[in-house]
């Protein structure tokens, strides 16, 4: 869910000028899971600009503030979380804690650094939201210890209805500074992509598993 489109535009707009996100629908990237992409998303290039990641941490601090005002605990995940986490955590005067993606094999052994205790409440702050799964095991995680998770904020979603149906299954509300569609729209404007390039983009977004071929040609 995004609350404020005026700066979902403005921060999709951000994010291409730095190349933080790269359209190439014609000469498309391939994910770890395999899949071709025509996006490529990189939001920790934000980190080089302190004009753009202080937007991003004044408007996830604004909808904390709005929304979930008596949090205990600022949660990051780890790694492209974890900065974002401690501005907004600095910015609240809140506790800040990070979820890696599994435990350590050595010391004390925590998957839960800086500390969230059972019965406290948190949102997980996430830079980007894909199929879900990594930001749901961190949801997993914290509830596992008996924490209350409030919501996920991310900066940026492609948001798939298989990410979307994970959410809904753990109940816990999702909200994004900016989208995919806000982003390609934003790109067009800018002539970055053509109308042309939209059919391929949609395409991508509702089939991304099988993409560049089309539904009809899988069958």
């Amino acid at each position: 869910m995004i609350l404020n489109t005026s700066f979902a535009r403005e921060l999709a707009a951000h994010l291409l000028d730095i190349n933080a996100v790269i359209l190439r629908p014609n000469d498309p990237f391939t994910w770890t899971s395999g899949w071709n992409s025509p996006i490529y998303c990189d939001n920790r290039l934000t980190l080089r600009f302190p004009e753009i990641r202080n937007k991003i941490e004044n408007e996830f601090t604004n909808i904390i503030q709005e929304k979930f005002s008596d949090i205990d605990v600022v949660t990051g995940t780890a790694t492209a979380g974890i900065p974002h986490a401690a501005w907004v955590a600095s910015n609240l005067n809140k506790p800040m804690a990070y979820v890696r993606a599994k435990a350590k094999a050595h010391g004390m052994g925590n998957q839960i650094e800086g500390g969230v205790k059972k019965g406290e409440s948190t949102v997980v702050i996430e830079d980007l939201i894909s199929t879900g799964g990594s930001v749901i095991s961190v949801v997993e995680a914290l509830q596992f210890i008996g924490a209350n998770v409030n919501a996920i904020l991310s900066i940026f979603t492609y948001d798939f209805d298989k990410a979307s149906q994970k959410f809904t299954d753990a109940n816990v509300p999702v909200y994004t500074l900016t989208d995919y569609k806000t982003l390609v729209n934003v790109a067009v404007e800018k002539g970055i992509i053509d109308g042309e390039d939209l059919d391929e983009l949609s395409n991508w977004r509702d089939h991304p598993d099988i993409w560049p071929d089309s539904p009809a040609d899988k069958d």
